[in-house]
């Protein structure tokens, strides 16, 4: 195939070369939204005839009992192949033709996109040269988004000055393992939280595990 190959990582080649459905076909897609566009059908005749020929030739082997191949059905499949790869090459210009007619070729980043992603006036494709008033729009939108979320972030550190940080907390419950996400009481069991044990003897918090109070000493 002479010339230059147009479309070279953004189409896939639909064509069958073997049985009755033999021929070319191409589907092209556009780099921006994806959109696809089939050539039309072009019929591989002698690969068309050739499956013909051995859907014949196995109908008569199987009517006389015959178990034999036939060299006729060998013989149609070795010229569709013989002539496959010049037809398919000729086809494939001809699809690539077609296809310019549906898609442009981005002056700035060089690919091909379709009408609805090519603005026309600037010879662009919209990843390049997006709409303005698409551009307006979504600036708009962030522009919204983004002063909600700062209303909300305020509203957030007003509520937490109210949020006791020194409060102990337990995340999982020691009796039954549940998770308690910091309440006074666990939702599986009712056991009570982050209980502060203090020393009978002076009332001070006694730490984890002790067996004497740290400060006066009494037994726990």
């Amino acid at each position: 195939m002479s010339g230059e190959i147009y479309f070279s990582n953004n189409y896939h080649d639909l064509s069958q070369q073997h049985g009755t459905g033999a021929g070319f076909q191409f589907e092209f897609s556009c780099s921006r939204c994806y959109d696809t566009w089939r050539s039309p059908f072009e019929a591989f005749a002698t690969g068309q005839v050739a499956g013909w020929l051995g859907k014949g030739v196995s109908a008569a082997w199987g009517l006389i009992g015959g178990t034999a191949t036939s060299g006729i059905t060998n013989a149609a499949d070795g010229l569709a192949g013989a002539s496959w790869g010049s037809a398919r090459d000729a086809a494939f210009q001809r699809a690539i033709g077609n296809a310019q007619s549906h898609f442009n070729r981005c002056g700035r980043c060089t690919h091909y996109v379709c009408g609805r992603c090519w603005n026309a006036a600037q010879g662009l494709c919209l990843g390049c040269s997006p709409d303005t008033a698409a551009e307006a729009v979504a600036a708009q939108q962030r522009g919204l988004n983004d002063m909600v979320s700062q209303q909300a972030y305020q509203h957030g550190q007003q509520l937490g000055q109210s949020f006791d940080v020194t409060a102990q907390r337990q995340l999982v419950c020691p009796q039954c393992r549940a998770e308690t996400h910091g309440t006074p009481f666990c939702p599986g069991c009712g056991h009570r939280l982050a209980q502060q044990i203090g020393c009978t003897g002076c009332n001070n918090p006694l730490p984890d595990g002790a067996a004497f109070c740290p400060t006066c000493g009494t037994r726990r």
